[in-house]
Formats: structure tokens, sequence, C-alpha cells
């Protein structure tokens, strides 16, 4: 993700600065999630707001049918537990 997020704010031909100054999100904060890609999530939002990124946030909550969906009691019928070997 944060090198998808550089890669975004450069073809946006924006620096790290000006980014910083459009989103809110410190400098510091910034330039950590560039390089380790560990940022909170309002300030990830914040960022894929000004990156033009915000919309693919919303398909995380996007309902799913019911009926799609697996029961725990099928999940849990499919894990099989297998044992490491020496």
């Amino acid at each position: 993700m944060a090198v998808s997020a550089k890669e975004k704010r450069l073809s946006l031909d924006l620096s790290q600065q000006s980014l910083s100054q459009r989103s809110g999100v410190s400098l510091g904060v910034l330039k950590k999630f560039e390089r380790t890609g560990k940022i909170s999530l309002e300030s990830l939002l914040k960022l894929a707001l000004v990156l033009g990124c915000l919309a693919s946030f919303i398909q995380v909550f996007e309902r799913a049918i019911a009926e799609e969906l697996p029961s725990l009691d099928d999940l849990l019928k499919r894990q099989t537990r297998k044992r490491g070997r020496k």
C-alpha cells in the first residue's frame, strides 16, 4: 500500500510536503508511511481523499448477499488440522 501511495503521489506531481499540507497528515507520519507502510486509519483516509483513492475504501463495506456467505459451521468443517513434521 505504501509503495502504491508513493507512486500515486509522484504521478500527481506532489511532494511529501505538499501532500502533508493538503491532507493535514504530518510530514513525519507521511514519511514513515511511505517507508514502513504503518499509519493510522484516520491518516490513511485523509491521504486517500487527497490522492483521489477514497472510493476504493467504500468497497470494503459493501453488503454481501447472505446466500453467498458460508455459515460458521461450514467454515469450521472445511478446516483440517495438520501437524508439522520435523
